[in-house]
């Protein structure tokens, strides 16, 4: 069986204790992965002003380009793993092994890493609102006639993990170059993406002491939060409830994004099925910036409908068919009780199911749940404003005049609108943490804008600076 060893500053470390992972489909162990507990990790991190020190030693553009190596080695090479070596293709087919993402969308989401890695400057340009990146090199310096200073303000970003999507990988990827260390904590089913980026900057050339991975308990990554001094922290609503009020932790929480349609716009719906539909199902709905609500204020049992016959021909596969879009249940005893809690939350009134067949499937050894449609009469129905790991939509209709303050907090809004009120009260609020005005889907990002917070912003603190 393959062995995934903890990472200490860089060097591998196998643990007495150890999980096994199995394939989702066979249920055969596929990965047996050792488990830092918590007296290591807070040992190890002792040392992280040191590891800081040596990726101090180089310069931020020297970093940029180790990036764009690291992106060839990422999609391309034979990088190390349990003391042989891990092939692009072997990593696609065991990211998809245990964490149920068709084959297909885990080469897709390799493919946004890698733009992450070889557009890192462009990336590193929109989160610090173009500075001079030698600026951090030097502490100081003069842009634009102004004297600028930036001091970090952590040895060290720790990132506890999700197992959603391997896509999301590429949001720590940018402290790098940024001269921050990384502690990872990755989720249970996918331990496979963070390593390997980590091997692809150590082949690059990245300073082992850079990287640190400990696949550990609650315990263990409570650990990582309270001592790393700034930290990402990616989970449900009762995960990242405890730290939702420590500036130390940027929070990845639940992303509610919405698709919000106005007035005169719902008779034209169908112009905007396209989107609606992509900003569903992409990824196999498994991201936070896929919508999980279309918001109206008309016609909206009839973009239900129509929405629910689009999303029908989605239809669930084998994990390794080119045309996979949804992804299986690592537990089918989560998809099942996702289910029946949505079944529960039907029997209250203001609701309707319009999906098309059973939600629950059985194919190939793997369980799916089918794209869902709810049609929200009452927008404070428990299912007008939620979000599962898989293409679950509710399309809820509102007067105009409650439209802005009804639809929560919502990490990606679409609008569509040619209501120049609506447009700047959206502007005003602060419940959206990205605004798109225009048929942008949901999902598609710009390599520019941050996705969820500034990382930026997170990592480092402008201070007042003179020179006499």
């Amino acid at each position: 069986m393959i062995h995934i060893p903890i990472l200490r500053a860089g060097r591998t470390y196998r643990s007495l204790k150890t999980i096994s992972v199995s394939h989702i489909k066979t249920g055969e162990p596929l990965v047996e992965v050792s488990q830092a507990n918590r007296g290591l990790i807070a040992k190890d991190l002792l040392d992280l002003p040191l590891h800081r020190q040596t990726l101090a030693e180089h310069s931020v553009s020297d970093l940029i380009e180790k990036c764009i190596d690291a992106a060839k080695f990422f999609t391309s090479a034979d990088l190390p793993l349990d003391g042989g070596t891990q092939s692009a293709k072997d990593y696609i087919q065991q990211v998809s092994g245990t964490t149920g993402l068709p084959e297909a969308l885990c080469k897709q989401n390799m493919g946004k890493i890698q733009g992450v890695l070889e557009n890192i400057e462009q990336v590193l340009d929109g989160l610090t609102r173009g500075l001079d990146l030698q600026i951090l090199d030097s502490g100081w310096g003069i842009q634009n006639d102004r004297v600028l200073s930036y001091v970090c303000e952590t040895d060290s970003l720790g990132a506890v993990l999700p197992s959603n999507s391997p896509g999301v990988h590429s949001l720590w990827i940018p402290a790098l170059p940024l001269k921050v260390p990384l502690v990872l904590k990755p989720g249970r089913e996918e331990p496979w993406t963070p390593y390997r980026i980590a091997q692809a900057f150590i082949a690059a050339g990245v300073p082992v002491e850079a990287f640190s991975f400990y696949p550990t308990d609650y315990p263990g990554a409570n650990e990582i939060l309270f001592r790393c001094g700034r930290s990402m922290l990616f989970g449900g609503g009762s995960t990242v409830a405890p730290w939702v009020n420590d500036p130390r932790v940027e929070i990845h929480g639940p992303g509610r994004s919405k698709i919000i349609i106005h007035n005169e716009q719902t008779t034209n719906s169908e112009e905007y099925l396209n989107l609606i539909v992509e900003s569903v199902s992409k990824n196999g709905g498994r991201s936070c910036i896929n919508a999980s609500g279309v918001w109206v204020t008309k016609n909206g049992n009839e973009i239900a409908e129509a929405l629910a016959e689009r999303l029908a021909r989605i239809e669930p596969r084998p994990l390794d068919h080119p045309e996979a879009g949804i992804a299986a249940w690592a537990n089918p005893k989560s998809a099942h009780g996702i289910s029946s809690l949505i079944d529960r939350h039907l029997k209250q009134p203001g609701a309707i199911e319009l999906t098309n067949g059973d939600r629950v499937v059985e194919l190939d050894g793997c369980t799916f749940l089918r794209p869902t449609v709810i049609w929200c009469e009452d927008p404070e129905h428990p299912l007008a404003n939620t979000e599962f790991p898989f293409p679950f939509v509710s399309v809820v209709e509102v007067p105009s005049l409650h439209l802005v303050e009804s639809i929560g907090a919502t990490l990606v809004a679409t609008v569509i609108t040619e209501d120049d009120l609506i447009i700047e009260n959206l502007l005003n609020t602060p419940l959206i943490d990205r605004l798109n005005i225009g048929a942008i889907p949901t999902n598609q990002i710009s390599w520019d804008s941050p996705h969820e917070g500034n990382l930026f912003e997170h990592l480092y603190r402008q201070r007042a600076f003179q020179q006499g």
